[in-house]
């Protein structure tokens, strides 16, 4: 299969998920919603999980049941000293730069998180495009219209061109019944939603050599302890 589009999650994708970063911000979320909504911290976290599993995304619960200022919120809840928890990458950047397909943020976060991210990283330069929860019209992974929405922001119709990058199972399991090539980012169980298993994106030359399409692999970046799951 020739992959001419590749997505990447953001937060736990692109950097560790023992990096705190994401914790971090889970409580920011859990302190705005309290402010919001004066329900004791208990209700507060049980809320938020019929959210995550209705919504896709505490945001977009938010959002159907209360008025809630779009800006204000994604701004608090991102509202953290990045590089207290994650820091340069540059192997990453020359892996990203080395792939001759088109890439893509594809994340539930906003566009100025994730530009503050990838600056942090050191990736700034490796992308096509951010397709954000703002172009995603505020339709969040895992609903397969977000899928779609990132298929025509990135210009792409074919789902089977395209490889998505997700540390989510459950976002990874509508992209597969898509069509997408789906690899499952960090040290998680096998799922049937992911293609392929990695540890971290430094492992992708080893696990999936064929993106580079017959060019020469970064051979520093050459990994091993992959696991496939078809």
């Amino acid at each position: 299969m020739q992959y001419t589009t590749l997505f990447f999650d953001l937060d736990e994708t692109l950097y560790p998920p023992n990096s705190g970063l994401w914790e971090g911000i889970r409580q920011r979320i859990h302190d705005y919603m309290q402010a919001l909504l004066g329900l004791p911290s208990a209700d507060i976290s049980r809320l938020r999980e019929e959210y995550m599993a209705q919504y896709g995304t505490t945001l977009r619960g938010l959002q159907a049941h209360y008025h809630v200022d779009t800006e204000e919120y994604l701004a608090y809840v991102h509202d953290l000293p990045l590089r207290s928890y994650i820091g340069p990458d540059p192997n990453l950047h020359d892996l990203l730069l080395s792939l001759p397909q088109r890439r893509f943020i594809f994340t539930n976060a906003d566009t100025n998180h994730a530009r503050r991210v990838m600056d942090v990283i050191g990736v700034t330069d490796c992308f096509d495009g951010i397709i954000d929860i703002e172009a995603l019209q505020f339709i969040s992974k895992p609903d397969p219209a977000a899928y779609w929405r990132a298929l025509e922001l990135a210009d792409e119709p074919d789902p089977s061109h395209c490889v998505l990058f997700e540390d989510s199972a459950h976002n990874l399991a509508p992209a597969r019944q898509m069509g997408f090539l789906t690899i499952l980012v960090g040290d998680r169980p096998a799922t049937p939603a992911a293609q392929h298993i990695i540890h971290n994106l430094h492992q992708l030359p080893a696990a999936l050599p064929e993106l580079w399409n017959g060019s020469s692999l970064p051979n520093a970046m050459r990994g091993s302890g992959v696991e496939i799951a078809r």
